[in-house]
């Protein structure tokens, strides 16, 4: 299911929808729409703070255009490109967000990419958020994406980021087994359940600060916002994370997460490939104030 929070209400809700979306009232009328968790008609009249939920089938009707952009293309060949993913950039279009995503750059960069998850989702193994900064690997045909894909699920690929975090972490190193899945209170945040899904972060400290800590983590899993949730859920939330940190922002450049290094098997040459990014000016000028402190 997607889902909406109204933020100006009073109005009907397949006008409301049709709009948001940018698809026809016809279209909306086809589909089941719940509110606040009841379904209700398409005449219900909106109110702010209303909680939305439609169908993902929604998505079938997303097409995302081609847009020129300025990609920071670190590799790529016949099968495979590896993206240094900038600060606020959204992975892939959704409803209400069709837009300046990473794939709408990909489709103006390449003709040729993997078409396993869908029109809206070309190329795509894997995500990071919007926010967090880094690699990614981007599949240019079906066969690639399986052979990436298989790697991530069967734990094979080298994945490393760098994030600052709230309070100093005594331990030198650590491990987080804890299963992540959907809050139970708020469906827009993941959370440690016992109903979740298996889900184990390394991490190593790199620094520590007065009242922060640059680490280094590795992931066994690549669970929805993974470290953010795991990071809070020992008392060490992501600074500036905008989401799982309860503390004010120092700025909206979003939470200092950074996908430094990855590598993965080449599904061609099958040789194994690794790659790694600074961090950056985003999370360098977060990082400048907490030096400032020492």
């Amino acid at each position: 299911m997607q889902e909406y929070k109204v933020e100006n209400g009073n109005e009907r809700i397949d006008l409301y929808l049709a709009k948001l979306l940018d698809v026809s009232r016809s279209k909306i009328n086809k589909i089941n729409i719940k509110v606040n968790g009841k379904e209700v008609k398409n005449s219900y009249i909106v109110k702010e703070n209303d909680i939305i939920e439609i169908p993902e089938i929604i998505e079938e009707q997303i097409k995302a255009e081609p847009e020129k952009m300025d990609l920071d293309i670190v590799y790529e060949d016949d099968d495979v490109i590896v993206v240094n993913k900038e600060n606020g950039m959204v992975v892939h279009p959704a409803i209400g967000n069709t837009k300046h995503t990473l794939v709408n750059g990909l489709l103006y960069h390449s003709k040729e990419l993997s078409k396993n998850n869908g029109e809206f989702r070309p190329g795509i193994v894997h995500r990071i958020d919007a926010y967090t900064t880094g690699l990614l690997m981007i599949a240019k045909n079906d066969k690639a994406h399986d052979f990436l894909a298989k790697q991530l699920s069967e734990k094979m690929t080298h994945r490393k980021y760098i994030a600052l975090v709230w309070g100093v972490i005594n331990n030198d190193t650590g491990t987080i087994d804890a299963p992540i899945g959907r809050d139970v209170n708020d469906r827009k945040k993941m959370s440690v359940t016992a109903s979740g899904k298996e889900a184990i972060t390394h991490f190593k400290v790199l620094k520590r600060y007065k009242t922060a800590t640059l680490i280094e983590l590795k992931l066994e899993t690549g669970r929805t916002h993974q470290i953010r949730v795991h990071m809070n859920y020992i008392g060490h939330p992501v600074v500036n994370d905008p989401i799982y940190d309860k503390r004010k922002l120092i700025d909206n450049t979003g939470q200092c997460l950074h996908a430094k290094e990855l590598g993965f098997i080449h599904p061609k040459t099958k040789k194994y490939m690794e790659f790694s990014c600074e961090l950056p000016k985003c999370f360098i000028n977060i990082l400048n104030k907490f030096e400032e402190e020492l």
